[in-house]
């Protein structure tokens, strides 16, 4: 007896068609598992190292922790007295103020227009030109924090390069570090980190499509309106992550102000970062010195809140 085989069915013309039902997917709990394994190590590093010093620190602003006296030998939890006394303190608006100053001069402006602008230079500039460019702009990013402070300090000293240049075509200069001191290091921390910018935007605007720049301009486009039409839409993601790395970068800056500067003359000078150090250790007030980088802190995470929602970049 021979079977004889079934033939499809087939639905009439108009007819909806037949659909199985969904085949339930199988989920595989051990591979994901197993893909999360190599992670384990950065996590923990990163709970070690990040996470655990955040939550200490913040924990230590609501405590009376002190380097001498009662403080350093029984600390106690005292609540948000640290954070009432800093917002009475007359030096503390003063700080945030500069800070702010410090940060959109030197980072958000000044780091991210001039690298901007050397990244332009360097795509249309000859090899002569990007490599002159490029080693005397990177050579401030690649040399130690520290060395980089002293070399800006002998220049913007009395009687330091600046001055010694002014004086060669007969301007006396003054004593930029008491005189302008923000101004000084302001334009150090741009000297200092606008090769990072170059590079990121460097690596950004090759990504610009040709053909785009070629046949606007060949309708008559500006350079300008290149630049705000295509180049910038296009970058928009690298001028997001650029925004926020200088950024958060800009508010740690320590070691260039304290060494050019200490945060004076007075306080003149006295960014949070400043502030908080002179707090807790040359005043003795670990706590104190804690609340101020909390509130250093959510200032870094608030701008960080702002270029993401207001640049939106697109997901992949």
């Amino acid at each position: 007896m021979t079977s004889t085989p079934i033939a499809p069915t087939l639905s009439a013309p108009g007819s909806p068609k037949r659909t199985d039902p969904p085949v339930p997917r199988k989920r595989r709990p051990l591979r994901n598992v197993g893909r999360a394994v190599p992670l384990l190590p950065a996590v923990v590093l990163l709970v070690i190292f990040l996470l655990g010093p955040v939550i200490s620190s913040f924990y230590g602003s609501f405590t009376n922790s002190a380097l001498t006296g009662a403080g350093a030998a029984n600390q106690e939890f005292i609540g948000f007295k640290n954070y009432i006394d800093l917002f009475q303190d007359k030096d503390f608006p003063k700080s945030v103020v500069l800070t702010l100053v410090f940060l959109i001069a030197s980072a958000v402006v000044g780091q991210n227009v001039v690298g901007l602008g050397l990244a332009l230079l360097m795509r249309n500039a000859n090899k002569v030109i990007r490599g002159l460019v490029g080693t005397f702009v990177v050579a401030a990013w690649v040399l130690p924090e520290i060395v980089a402070a002293f070399a800006a300090y002998a220049f913007f000293n009395d009687k330091g390069t600046l001055n010694s240049f002014l004086g060669l075509i007969g301007i006396t200069g003054p004593n930029w570090l008491y005189a302008l001191p923000m101004l000084s290091i302001i334009l150090a921390n741009i000297w200092r980190g606008t090769a990072f910018s170059m590079l990121v935007y460097s690596a950004a605007v090759q990504e610009v499509p040709e053909e785009i720049t070629e046949s606007a301009e060949v309708d008559g486009a500006t350079g300008w309106q290149r630049l705000v039409y295509i180049t910038l839409p296009v970058i928009r993601r690298s001028i997001s992550t650029n925004l926020m790395l200088t950024t958060l970068q800009t508010l740690s800056v320590f070691t260039l102000i304290y060494v050019m500067t200490a945060g004076g003359p007075g306080t003149d000078s006295s960014t949070l970062p400043i502030l908080a150090y002179q707090e807790a250790f040359k005043f003795s007030q670990l706590g104190f010195g804690t609340a101020i980088a909390t509130i250093l802190l959510v200032v870094g995470a608030l701008f960080s809140i702002v270029y993401i929602r207001a640049l939106k970049p697109e997901v992949d």
